[in-house]
């Protein structure tokens, strides 16, 4: 059936349709701890696409799992069936007054992004909110640590689009296809009030409902939306909120609104033990409409998070069993944030904390502790113990047993030999703990399922519940009916057979007739570099990766290497597992090495600032070949940059109408050759001569060798246009002697390991330190991703550091800027921030020049990190630049502009030949409006 089924897909979906193996492991990786591996992965782009797709499963009766981004913690978006990629399109975003609408791909950060203008965002914040997709948040009813319960999912829905088990598309926002699917679909509305009734006719039930929901509960189906609502649009809004995919597909989602306060607040607050600070969190709670948020941390956590940097002092002074809470307030009036203040610093007093009580409103120091409170499960993720598997789970508690409850997981780790940490959502007295556990490990193993075990008795008996936020999964799909009762359960078991009676819709999550569910299929752990070993496959990384929908993300990279690993380990002589073995060795050199642009952007948003980069640099170091031809042009670069003009200029006499242009893009095509680009390049014959006009102040110009070598079209070169601008801020443009034998090195990374190689970078340095006079002038580099390897270069090389190295778009903004007059036009401009601009903090220079520039907007698609040009990759794999534009080429293509500016002439031309509009370095507008 699934071979059917599979060549039906494939007429609609075409490559979005994977069999390989190493493409259906890489995307069954998320952020939980169990290994399913689809036997087919399909990459949706819209509403249209996931109708066919279900009609098809009931065709032929196969399970569907919808996948997001992946960061759930619980199992939820796990395959051993078909697994629907749902990020790849589906990102409209709608925003009006009091209300937003989002499709299901949109990051729940950049819904709040859009809605800043407004002092909005949406309700729910999970630690996530980053990464995690609105399908996600929804589907789980993520909340975090300001919404609680009031600013959910469930509290602030307005409408949702749903496709159900038959394909139909229901929109609750429109009233005509409402009163049609009551029409067509009356059966089961039906069954729907009749269960509603069935549940308000029982008294205990209903009240039992009511005291569950009182406190963080995703233990189940939002059963409450039958209780709480008579009316069908009401009903259905809410009965899909935390049914994880297990009822239909949610596609889009309206939010209501909430404040975006203007004014924040923070204290870290220690105390001797968790007792003490449960105390506390029942004063905080006791006056939830001054604090917006209370997050808990454990001694464990404190030690855990020390040694970072721009941690409070008083980290240096806690003892075994110490304790903190970060509190925060909101306001939009300066004035009442500073009552509250007051206020929650006098009612605090009662109970001794260690250090005093210090508010602080500093944005900077609220965000920095704040960063440390969501990246504590990673961070934590790197102090496992060697081959373990970190499982988290989050249970809530009442006022009345929350200290009981901290104290008893506690004990509960001693009980079972776990070193975990506990943390949470103080304020609706929400706890996370995380603990290590080596699954290939049978004790090891045996100590999680009797914890876990005794963790839903000991929670149930409390009254709590044993999901508070992170959804049942299948972590706890076996404890529904322990939490809820048999009559509730039963409950759960309709809602689920309404919706999806064949059982199609991620099996075995939220309702499983499997008792051990949640101890089979767990992740294996396999020795890998020590510098990976750690991830936990969170997904941080995969918002920035160009390369995310072309082949592989970084903590795909990752999961394959290990996968491959444990392979080689089996020595198996399984024939499957050789097959899977050898599929993955061929394929990995595409899919990891050839298609990573080594752009390093994964360090700056994964926790642990683990670089996948090094995968493909240590895999080039150990696998390239030319080592001598790459010594012969290191050494050589000026004859080298001759002849190599020469040759450009030969190919553009050649390329009369495009025609190489095209026929190199064929043949790239085939046989992997170098693409010329119809934007063509010009060879760059601009005589590099130092302008000294006895002016007071100096720069030295390091221009990179890409510049050296080629201009864009027939502009000026971009060594003409800098000293244009030095000359009209009175500044002295010089060269180094030798510039055209000079280079940053980064056209030698794929050597960079070899002890043989010749050290050009070395050579560089020496040069640039007699030309700036032993450092006391300022260096200037002309591309971005230059700068950026001349000052790792000096961190290679602590002898040079007195030099003084700065990127073009920075220097101008600092010392050239301010002494133009210019001529600002009215006319729309695009701006790119390349990625090493990014990861340097230069993207605010660009857009100073181009405020300068332009009296009109200002247009730039932050979504884009990285272009994936990657210096000579573009040339070799177009692809993966196309791939790494696609959204951008998208959001231009809906901008009147005439030209994007950007600071590296790589990334330009391939910004040029993907969107068709000139793009080209910022200096040359500055120029010519000055």
């Amino acid at each position: 059936m699934l071979n059917e089924f599979a060549k039906e897909c494939k007429k609609f979906l075409g490559d979005r349709l994977y069999d390989k193996y190493i493409l259906r492991f890489a995307h069954s990786i998320d952020a939980s701890c169990y290994r399913y591996i689809p036997k087919l992965v399909l990459k949706v782009k819209n509403e249209e696409e996931v109708c066919k797709i279900i009609k098809l499963s009931n065709k032929y009766n196969i399970a569907l799992t919808f996948k997001g981004a992946g960061t759930s913690l619980s199992g939820q978006a796990c395959s051993n069936s078909v697994l629907v990629l749902t990020m790849y399109k589906m990102k409209d975003i709608k925003v009006s007054s009091d209300y937003i609408s989002c499709s299901c791909a949109v990051i729940g950060a950049d819904a709040n992004i859009a809605l800043k203008h407004l002092n909005k965002k949406i309700g729910p914040d999970p630690a996530t909110l980053n990464n995690a997709s609105i399908g996600g948040i929804f589907s789980n009813n993520s909340s975090g640590m300001c919404c609680g319960v009031s600013y959910n999912s469930y509290h602030t829905v307005k409408s949702i689009r749903v496709i159900l088990n038959d394909g139909y598309i229901l929109d609750t926002s429109d009233e005509d296809n409402v009163n049609y699917f009551m029409h067509t679909h009356s059966d089961m509305v039906n069954k729907i009030y009749n269960l509603r009734e069935e549940i308000i006719q029982d008294e205990e039930l209903v009240k039992n409902i009511e005291r569950k929901y009182k406190i963080k509960n995703t233990t189940g189906y939002s059963i409450n939306a039958l209780s709480d609502f008579s009316n069908i649009v009401d009903i259905l809004n809410h009965i899909f909120i935390g049914a994880e995919g297990t009822l239909g597909f949610v596609s889009k989602v309206e939010y209501y609104l909430v404040d975006d306060y203007f004014h924040k607040a923070c204290a870290l607050i220690f105390y001797k033990n968790l007792s003490l600070a449960a105390k506390a969190v029942n004063i905080l709670a006791e006056n939830k409409n001054k604090v917006s948020a209370a997050e808990l941390m454990d001694y464990a956590c404190l030690k855990s998070v020390s040694h970072l940097e721009d941690m409070p002092e008083q980290l240096n002074d806690i003892k075994e069993g110490n304790c903190c809470i970060l509190v925060q307030l909101e306001s939009n009036s300066k004035e009442q944030l500073e009552k509250n203040v007051q206020f929650i610093t006098k009612a605090l007093s009662v109970v001794n904390d260690l250090f005093g009580i210090n508010f602080s409103y500093d944005e900077k120091i609220c965000e920095n502790w704040w960063k440390v409170r969501k990246a504590l499960l990673p961070i934590c993720a790197k102090q496992r113990e060697t081959k373990s598997t970190i499982i988290t789970e989050d249970v809530c508690f009442t006022m009345q047993t929350f200290e009981e409850g901290i104290n008893e997981i506690s004990m509960l780790f001693k009980k079972h030999n776990f070193n975990g940490i506990i943390f949470g959502h103080a304020l609706s007295f929400n706890v996370h703990f995380i603990i290590s556990v080596v699954l290939d490990d049978e004790k090891s193993s045996k100590n999680f399922a009797n914890f876990i075990d005794d963790l839903a008795v000991m929670v149930c008996k409390l009254d709590g519940s044993i999901k508070a936020e992170h959804g049942t999964g299948r972590m706890m799909a076996p404890f529904v009916e322990m939490e809820w009762g048999k009559k509730a359960y039963e409950i759960n078991k309709k809602i689920k057979n309404i919706f999806d009676s064949k059982n199609l819709f991620n099996p075995d999550v939220i309702i499983s007739d499997d008792k051990q569910i949640h101890l089979k299929n767990l992740k294996p752990s396999h020795e890998i570099d020590e510098y990976l070993q750690y991830c936990m496959e969170c997904g941080f990384c995969e918002k920035v990766c160009p390369s995310k929908n072309l082949s592989l993300s970084p903590r795909q990279r990752i999961a394959v290497k290990k996968e491959i690993a444990r392979l080689k380990q089996l020595n198996t002589k399984n024939k499957e597992e050789q097959e899977q073995l050898e599929q993955l060795l061929k394929d990995y050199e595409y899919y990891a090495i050839n298609t990573c642009a080594q752009c390093s952007m994964c360090a700056s948003a994964c926790p642990l600032e683990i670089n996948s980069a090094n995968i493909a640099d240590e895999y080039k170091n150990s696998h390239s070949k030319g080592l001598f031809l790459a010594n012969k042009i290191a050494q050589n670069l000026k004859t080298t940059s001759f002849y190599t003009k020469k040759a450009l200029k030969v190919v553009n006499w050649l390329n009369k109408k495009d025609f190489l242009s095209q026929t190199s893009i064929a043949f790239n095509a085939i046989f992997k050759t170098a693409i010329l680009p119809t934007n063509m390049l010009n060879a760059n014959d601009y005589k590099l001569n130092s302008k000294d006009y006895n002016f007071t102040n100096n720069v030295v110009y390091f221009s990179s060798c890409l510049n050296r070598l080629f201009k864009i079209e027939k502009n000026k070169s971009i060594q003409e246009v800098f000293e244009n601008l030095c000359k009209k801020a009175k500044i002295n443009c010089i060269y180094p002697e030798d510039i055209e034998e000079l280079c940053c090195s980064k056209a030698f990374k794929d050597y960079s390991l070899k002890k043989d190689m010749f050290d050009i970078a070395k050579k560089s340095l020496t040069s640039l330190l007699k030309a700036s006079k032993d450092g006391r002038i300022i260096i200037v580099s002309d591309h971005s991703a230059c700068s950026a390897q001349m000052l790792d270069n000096l961190k290679k090389y602590p002898e040079f550091k007195k030099l003084k190295i700065m990127d073009m778009q920075s220097y101008i903004v600092k010392h050239i800027l301010h002494k133009l007059k210019i001529r600002a036009i009215d006319e729309n401009i695009g701006i790119y921030s390349v990625c090493a601009s990014k990861k340097n903090n230069w993207t605010s220079d660009i857009k100073t020049i181009a405020k300068s520039c332009t009296k009109a907007n200002i247009y730039e698609h932050t979504n884009t990190f990285c272009c994936a040009f990657a210096g000579n990759k573009g040339f070799i794999r177009p692809e993966l630049n196309k791939s790494a534009l696609e959204d951008f080429t998208e959001y231009f293509s809906t901008k009147k502009v005439k030209k994007i500016y950007s600071t590296s002439s790589t990334c330009e031309l391939g910004i040029s030949f993907n969107t068709n509009i000139k793009c080209e370095n910022i200096i040359y507008l500055l120029d010519e409006l000055s």
